[in-house]
C-alpha cells in the first residue's frame, strides 16, 4: 500500500467516524514478574508495612503503533498470604483478619480508565476479604519500550471492607483502622 492510499483510508475512515486496526488497535498485556504490592498501617504500638512481589494479572490496552492510549479491561490478583512483614506474628493476626483459609486472594478489575499521558485515573473494583467495594485510585503510568508502567496508592480503611481491625496482647494492642494500598506494575505484550 503506497502512502496516498494509506492517507486516503485514514480521511475516509475519520470522515466516517470509523475507528480501524489501521489507526489503533488492541493489545493484549500481562502483569511482568515482581511487581510491588505494599499494605501500610499503623497499631498503638508501631507502624506497619507488609508487601507482596507475587501476582497474576492481564489487561487489553488500547495501543497507536508502539504508544499507550487507553485501557479496555485490566485485572490484577494475588494471594492474600503473600503478603509479607518480616513478623510472623502479625502476618498471622492479618490472614485471620483477612479471612484467608476462605478468601484466598485480593482481586482488582478495573471498570474505566481516564486521563493522558502520564496521570490517569483507575475506577474499578477491589476485593478483599470477600468484600467488593468501588475505588478510584490515582495512577502514574510510564512507558519503556513495548512495557508500561503503572503506580498508584488508595487510602482506605479495614472496616470498608468488614474487617475488624486485629488487637494483639490481650487487646492492649491495637491496629488503627486506616491503611494505605499502593502497588507498582509492569505490563508487557503477551506473546
Amino acid at each position: 500500500m503506497n502512502k496516498l492510499t494509506t492517507i486516503r483510508i485514514f480521511l475516509v475512515a475519520l470522515t466516517l467516524g470509523i475507528s480501524t486496526s489501521i489507526l489503533s488497535a488492541q493489545t493484549k498485556f500481562t502483569l511482568a514478574a515482581s511487581p510491588t504490592f505494599k499494605i501500610n498501617g499503623g497499631s498503638s504500638l508501631h507502624d506497619w508495612e507488609m508487601v507482596s512481589n507475587t501476582a497474576k494479572g492481564e489487561g487489553m490496552f488500547n495501543m497507536e503503533g508502539t504508544q499507550f492510549r487507553g485501557a479496555k479491561s485490566l485485572s490484577v490478583s494475588l494471594e492474600a498470604e503473600t503478603l509479607k512483614s518480616g513478623t510472623r506474628g502479625l502476618d498471622s493476626n492479618a490472614y485471620k483478619a483477612l479471612n484467608t483459609s476462605k478468601n484466598k486472594d485480593i482481586r482488582f478489575a478495573l471498570r474505566e480508565l481516564t486521563g493522558s499521558g502520564a496521570s490517569y485515573t483507575a475506577k474499578g473494583d477491589l476485593t478483599i476479604a470477600g468484600v467488593t467495594k468501588p475505588v478510584t485510585i490515582p495512577v502514574k503510568m510510564s512507558q519503556s519500550g513495548n512495557k508500561l508502567t503503572f503506580e498508584g496508592s488508595l487510602a482506605t480503611k479495614l472496616t470498608e471492607f468488614s474487617i475488624t481491625p486485629p488487637t494483639a496482647l490481650m487487646g492492649t494492642v491495637k491496629t488503627r483502622d486506616e491503611v494505605t494500598i499502593s502497588f507498582k506494575t509492569t505490563f508487557q505484550p503477551t506473546n
